[in-house]
This record gives structure tokens, C-alpha cells and sequence, in this order.
């Protein structure tokens, strides 16, 4: 609506309107601006009752501490390839299997989707103790294929995916089949361009669910050069008698980064990937 010409009475409403999500914005960001400034504050300033909103006394003695006597270019590269790799797996199987789910028909095909979707009921710790003893069997303890291999299957991704394979019209695939192509080809020459806004964001769902992943990785892993980032930074702030908030604040602003670069990457096909089913033939 033009602003214009609303009434007096719109206009209110409007800026009223605006003004609220103003504040709540606002409102969302303070974690954010806590831990940023939380980052350059001593540990008896992070304490301080009534607390400081902006440092007084800024310093980098948390980021000195962090990357000083610590392996944490090592722990950053070990969040960045796990959460990397099991991200590009979870887009490749949930990829193939919401392509069979979406546009084939086979035997069993609706109880297997349902059986799939029950997955996602169960709490992660229900799989915890099962999961590690299989980990543990296969010698992947304090390996990489350990942190990886159990988030190569992603129930949400292959939930996602489907959705959005079905509003992809049949037509173009049964002229595919009919200049030649087979089926490899039809699934990455013409599916999987067109489904380049559901990968984006599961990219991010996966990538994003794999990086925080602190339970799973605490289990799997006790040797300090394959810890990741968050595990990390947790036992330096909390391993001692005293918690150093400053120093866990600066972990967490490191830790953020790359999810917030990644992000930013995929924002576009994100935003894109919302709109499930807009496709139209």
C-alpha cells in the first residue's frame, strides 16, 4: 500500500507496527551484542552486578588466551571439515532419496517414507548408546569418519527434498526420457538444477545442526587434537572449579563466524527454499 495515501489513522497503525518490530529486533540482537562485548571483558567483569553493558576496560586477553597456547586453528579447521563433509553427504542422500520419493513409485514406497519420518520422533539421546557401540565396533573412535558418517542421513533433508521434487512437473522429466536421457543424467542435468533452492537450505539446516552438535562429539571423542571448536571451547572456559565467561564469550563469538559466513553464502537459496511447491509447470 502506497503510505500516501493512507488515512492518519493507517499511518499510526503503520508506524506503531514498525516500531514494534523495531524493538523486538532489538530485542533478539542483545544475546548477540552479550557475547560480543562479553568477549573483551576480564572474568570479574563479566560477573559484575549491576553489569556492564559496554566494556570499560576492553581487552584481548580472552582471544590471547584462546589462540595463544591452544590448537584452535586445529579445532576450527576439525568444525569446518566435519560439519562440511557431513553437510555435502546429507545433501547427496537426501537428494537421491527425496528424487525416489517424490517421482518413483515402488513397492513399500509410502510405509518406508512414513518409517523415515518416525526417525525424526526419537530423541537424539534415545540413538546415543546404540549409535557409539556401532561407532566403537567399527574403530572410529577419536576419527573423523566417527564425527561424520552418522549425520550422512538426514531425515528432515530427505522430507524436504521430496516436497519440493513433487512440485516439479513430470513433463519435464518424460521429455527427457524421451530425447535419450537416462536416469543418472535426467537426476543431475535437469532435477537437480531445478531443486538448487531446497539444497541451499538444507545446506544450512545440516551444516548448522552438524556444527553444534556438542552431545555426539563430547561421546566420540577424548583425544585434545580432534576436539571441534565448540567442544573446545567449553572445556577451556568450564574444565576448572571457576567458570571464565570471557573466555567462553570470545570461543562463542570464534565458533559464530562461520556459521554466520555460511549462512550469508546460502542466504539466497534459503529464502528461495522457503517457498516449497511455488514451482509451477
Amino acid at each position: 500500500m502506497d503510505y500516501r495515501k493512507m488515512s492518519a489513522t493507517e499511518r499510526g497503525w503503520s508506524v506503531l507496527g514498525l516500531a514494534v518490530v523495531i524493538v523486538l529486533a532489538l530485542i533478539s540482537l542483545m544475546p548477540l551484542y552479550w557475547m560480543l562485548t562479553g568477549s573483551f571483558k576480564i572474568l570479574s567483569d563479566t560477573m559484575k552486578m549491576p553489569p556492564e553493558w559496554f566494556p570499560k576496560s576492553p581487552t584481548l586477553a580472552n582471544y590471547d588466551h584462546l589462540f595463544t597456547n591452544n590448537p584452535t586453528f586445529r579445532w576450527l579447521f576439525n568444525s569446518i571439515f566435519v560439519a562440511g563433509c557431513a553437510s555435502i553427504g546429507a545433501i547427496l542422500t537426501s537428494t537421491t532419496a527425496g528424487y525416489a520419493f517424490g517421482k518413483k513409485q515402488f513397492p513399500g514406497k509410502r510405509p518406508l517414507f512414513w518409517l523415515m519420518l518416525i526417525t525424526m520422533m526419537l530423541p537424539n539421546q534415545v540413538l546415543l548408546i546404540p549409535l557409539y557401540l556401532l561407532i566403537a565396533d567399527l574403530k572410529w573412535i577419536n576419527t573423523y569418519a566417527g564425527l561424520i558418517v552418522p549425520f550422512i542421513a538426514y531425515p528432515f533433508g530427505v522430507f524436504l527434498v521430496k516436497q519440493y521434487m513433487q512440485s516439479l512437473p513430470n513433463e519435464l522429466l518424460e521429455a527427457a526420457r524421451i530425447d535419450g536421457a537416462g536416469e543418472i543424467r535426467t537426476f543431475i542435468s535437469i532435477v537437480l538444477p531445478m531443486v538448487k533452492p531446497a539444497i541451499g537450505a538444507l545446506g544450512i539446516f545440516s551444516f548448522v545442526a552438524v556444527w553444534n552438535e556438542y552431545l555426539w562429539q563430547l561421546v566420540v571423542t577424548d583425544k585434545r587434537e580432534m576436539f571441534t571448536l565448540p567442544l573446545a571451547v567449553s572445556k577451556l572456559a568450564y574444565g576448572t572449579q571457576s567458570i571464565n565467561l570471557g573466555l567462553a564469550m570470545a570461543g562463542a563469538t570464534v565458533t559464530f563466524i562461520p556459521m554466520l559466513l555460511f549462512f550469508l553464502a546460502f542466504q539466497r537459496f534459503f529464502v528461495k527454499g522457503i517457498t516449497v511447491g511455488a514451482v509451477k509447470g
